[in-house]
């Protein structure tokens, strides 16, 4: 008898040990560290936090932290970067080391723009647990400017190009002050005395190469100039802004390439309000009517205004902007040819010539256009005279939200 509880007390403690042994198991797998996020740091900026935040810079390089490894064969097209406003997919470069990743856009973000960073299901965990998927979103740093400029002016005491790529050349500032801009946090804005101010970029043929084109400035003219060249490269053989004498228009005049050859055109505001339907050109397919809230002059004579041009070559379409607002639209399908083959701006004027300038027309000491009217050395013709700020050139065509957005972002 005593042999068989002997016997029946060894099974017991067999199946004791047995049952403990599963039961250790068992703690030890409830032990392993959930796959989760840890942390999304932008530099010194938390981005997981209970609010998102609006002070990412435009260059960020984004580190999200995890509680284990990352698979990084995983995370290939896991992870997305979305512009809300239009939700452009944005392109990234994503690595991974041991638990975290690192998030970098490929190009520079737009200013005052919300983005949401998306992280799929589909990440795993080096021991094989999947990611709950997760989004977070955060708004960069500054007012609203679309991304993919190619040349901005902020005249913040200094005529130099923000991005460094279109610089004044060595003296090519004549005159140039500077005065309160728009807005106190629009700080500074470049001064134009309408004789001799002249601010002189070489190879500024480089801002119009391009199929679609934007240009966008805040302008302030002083009336008590009448005729206003307020920036150009060889007139009409390259782009140039300009203002009548008695503002009642104004008008970006540019050259277009048209297959083998080119021609001019000036995208005219005159603020009647004509289009092709009642007495405009055949190619005026909206023209705002300004005629009973003191027209073009309103805007533009001794006010501050937001100016945007662009061209969009695959409408073949023109457009332009105060505030915000269309002002003036024309379509050259319907124009005449060759207008009708336009494909993008180009600049015909006379080599060596190439010179954009803020202030007139045209290079002062290799003019394109031969006129006496178009001659810097006389201080009587259409120099500028005002304030000008914030200067930026796309080779995109802005879309209207954009043009908006931006406008709204940095109002008075």
């Amino acid at each position: 008898m005593r042999k068989q509880i002997v016997r029946l007390n060894v099974v017991l403690l067999a199946l004791v040990m047995l049952i403990g042994g599963i039961s250790c198991k068992k703690s030890s797998d409830s032990s392993t560290t959930a796959f989760g996020l840890s942390s999304l740091m932008c530099g010194t900026i938390n981005m997981n936090g209970a609010t998102s935040p609006t002070n990412i810079p435009t260059n960020p390089t984004i580190v999200a932290t995890f509680t284990v490894g990352v698979s990084a064969a995983s995370v290939v097209n896991a992870i997305t970067l979305i512009r809300n406003y239009d939700t452009a997919s944005i392109s990234v470069n994503v690595t991974v080391s041991g638990s975290t990743i690192t998030i970098v856009p490929v190009a520079a973000l737009g200013n005052g723009s919300l983005y949401s960073l998306k992280f799929s299901g589909a990440i795993t965990s080096t021991d094989g647990q999947g990611l709950a998927a997760f989004t977070r979103t955060f708004t960069t740093i500054g007012s609203f400017i679309p991304d993919g400029m190619i040349a901005y002016y902020t005249f913040e005491n200094t005529a130099s190009d923000v991005l460094n790529n279109y610089n004044p050349k060595a003296g090519g500032v004549i005159g140039l002050t500077y005065a309160p801009s728009f807005s106190t946090a629009a700080g500074q804005a470049a001064k134009f005395d309408g004789a001799t101010t002249l601010i002189e970029i070489p190879n500024g043929d480089a801002l119009m190469l391009t199929n679609d084109f934007t240009m966008a400035f805040w302008i302030k003219a002083d009336s008590t100039k009448h005729g206003q060249f307020c920036m150009g490269i060889a007139g009409w053989y390259g782009f140039q802004f300009e203002i009548a004498g008695d503002y009642s228009w104004c008008k970006l005049a540019a050259q277009y390439a048209c297959g083998t050859t080119s021609a001019s055109q000036d995208l005219w505001f005159p603020g009647d309000g004509k289009t092709k339907d009642n007495g405009g050109w055949k190619g005026w397919t909206y023209c705002k009517d300004l005629t009973g809230s003191g027209g073009v002059k309103y805007f533009l004579a001794n006010n501050w205004c937001n100016v945007v041009c662009r061209f969009t070559a695959s409408t073949k379409i023109a457009t332009m902007y105060f505030n915000g607002v269309k002002m003036k639209e024309q379509d050259y399908n319907l124009y005449d040819p060759p207008l009708t083959q336009a494909t993008g701006l180009v600049y015909n004027g006379a080599t060596g010539n190439n010179t954009f300038v803020f202030g007139f027309i045209q290079d002062k000491d290799n003019p394109t256009i031969p006129d006496a009217w178009a001659s810097y050395d006389d201080p009587a013709n259409n120099h500028f005279k005002g304030l000008l700020d914030n200067v930026r050139f796309w080779h995109k065509s802005l879309t209207e939200t954009e043009i908006q957005m931006m406008y709204n972002s940095e109002k008075p």
